[in-house]
């Protein structure tokens, strides 16, 4: 399985540019205060993307369950 199979090109960047700017601010602000606001942007971006994630597995068993529907409707009606 690659990397897309769980998570959208989009998402992948938005985490490493998230993941990069927590590293630099680790290096250039050390550990303050500000590193606590920082951990928390990081983790609103993980949080988002592991939901986006999950909206994305539901939608493909919807659309999965209203094929099998429409199936079964078209059997029934032939």
């Amino acid at each position: 399985m690659k990397i897309t199979d769980y998570i959208d090109y989009w998402s992948l960047a938005v985490l490493i540019i998230t993941a990069l700017l927590f590293i630099g601010a680790l290096f250039f602000k050390g550990f303050t205060h500000d590193l606590l606001l920082e951990a928390g942007v990081f983790m609103v971006s993980v949080k988002i993307i592991m939901m986006i994630y999950r909206n994305n597995l539901n939608y493909r068993d919807v659309k999965k369950d209203l094929g099998e529907i429409k199936e079964i409707l078209r059997e029934k009606n032939h």
